[in-house]
């Protein structure tokens, strides 16, 4: 027994250890808060220079440039900076995953094809560590989403300075995700396949993943002849899990890349009428135009990659943004790099303003054009009256890997700690060499 106890209070230290109990949510505001000075990036394309912005009660009360400051308020003088809305990460599994190869940190998904029913948000952990990472680099929500192989369940979209999931939630379960098959042929080795226990079986990966969209299709129809009857006698979790799809209070997001499984999404709007949003996208600039006629969004979930046709241009991934712009279709940028874990945001949308978009259009593609895809452009997205002040202050260009620097962020209305473990590490060892006084700091 003295041995459990004494193992019990080592791990309970190793946690302590690695915390960061200076990192706490944001008490709630109470005095009202001027920004002055300010070169304002609205999010949907206005710049206010020597902007002011008034925030009372969590919410934007007044933008613009002949505003009456009120008594008593805490002035930020943001003189020489940029000011933007909080930046939003419309795909992110934060908060589901800490450390990949430690599985006990990882909720990521559920066994089986058709699981409508989880929910993303009640596994989300607001102790993660990674939340502040991201808040140094201006995220300030993030569309949670679950994984797997097939219908993997619902996202919900939190704010990043929060106690617990549900202090953390801008709206839940607002989207249904799915992932599509890849319709294409695999490489063959040896006589029948990779090594393992199913060598020697071949098998046709199109036939497969066209029999499971097939079986989409009938849970589909069986669910909404459900869902119109009213004689059920007992409750069906996972059609009742579907029901906001097909009153169009929740979207189908469709992680597809190529034409190929794209055209196959399309059909689950053309035969439910399902609002969809295609996640990733990479070929989507080919088929612009008819994502277009059929009032379907993208999130392009990585910008930092290579193309996906052998024949496309090295520097495709790049364009793709510009072309969905030009044919008017409604999009957004995420950083599905796994390495990175969304903080690279802000340069992908950087990387899209050298290649074709206005800088305008990139911070919206990452601020009120996510917003508006996920349902919330209500409450965040924009720096604009009656919605949540979700406002970050840089020193240079938010898009601008040389000169993005925070300085400052307000969730709510808080003014949060843009601490993080990454930045304690840092001044420790800088602390521990003595580098500061080196480097004459």
């Amino acid at each position: 027994m003295k041995k459990i106890f004494l193992v019990l209070i080592s791990v309970g230290t190793m946690f302590c250890a690695q915390a960061q109990p200076n990192v706490r949510p944001a008490a709630v505001q109470k005095a009202p808060i001027v920004i002055k000075n300010a070169t304002i990036h609205t999010g949907d394309g206005a710049v206010i220079e020597n902007g002011i912005i008034v925030i009372e009660n969590g919410k934007i009360t007044a933008v613009g440039k002949d505003v009456k400051i009120p008594a008593g308020a805490e002035v930020t003088d943001a003189g020489g900076k940029q000011v933007y809305p909080g930046l939003v990460l419309p795909t992110s599994n934060l908060g589901l995953i800490e450390i990949s190869a430690v599985k006990a940190s990882n909720d990521t998904k559920e066994i089986g094809d058709l699981n409508p029913n989880i929910r993303s948000i009640v596994a989300y952990n607001t102790d993660s560590k990674v939340i502040n990472t991201l808040r140094s680099n201006g995220i300030l929500a993030a569309n949670i989403i679950p994984q797997g192989d097939f219908l993997a369940g619902s996202s919900s979209i939190v704010q990043l300075d929060a106690w617990n999931w549900q202090d953390a939630a801008i709206q839940t379960d607002g989207g249904m995700h799915l992932y599509m098959p890849t319709l294409m042929p695999r490489p063959s080795f040896g006589r029948g396949g990779f090594a393992g226990p199913n060598a020697g079986v071949q098998t046709d990966p199109v036939k497969e993943g066209l029999e499971k969209i097939e079986k989409l299709k009938s849970f589909f129809k069986e669910a909404k002849a459900y869902l119109g009857s009213t004689g059920n006698t007992e409750t069906n979790l996972k059609f009742e899990s579907v029901k906001n799809l097909f009153s169009k209070k929740q979207k189908l997001y469709v992680h597809a890349n190529t034409v190929k499984q794209m055209l196959v999404a399309l059909d689950f709007v053309k035969e439910f009428g399902f609002e969809m949003v295609i996640v990733g996208a990479s070929e989507g600039w080919q088929i612009a135009n008819l994502l277009k006629q059929n009032n379907v969004s993208v999130i392009l979930d990585q910008l930092h990659r290579l193309p996906t046709g052998e024949d496309d241009d090295v520097d495709q991934p790049y364009k793709t943004a510009a072309a969905l712009q030009k044919a008017g279709v409604v999009f957004a940028l995420s950083d599905d790099d796994s390495q990175n874990r969304g903080r690279n945001l802000a340069f992908n949308a950087g990387t899209a303003a050298a290649y074709g978009l206005t800088k305008e259009e990139a911070l919206a593609a990452i601020t009120s054009s996510a917003a508006k895809i996920m349902g919330v452009s209500d409450k965040i997205g924009s720096i604009a009256v009656g919605k949540d002040a979700n406002i970050i202050i840089s020193s240079g260009d938010i898009l601008d890997m040389r000169t993005n620097n925070v300085t400052d962020a307000f969730i709510q209305g808080r003014k949060i700690n843009l601490d993080d473990k990454q930045k304690q590490l840092n001044e420790r060892y800088e602390e521990k060499y003595n580098i500061k006084q080196k480097k004459g700091f």
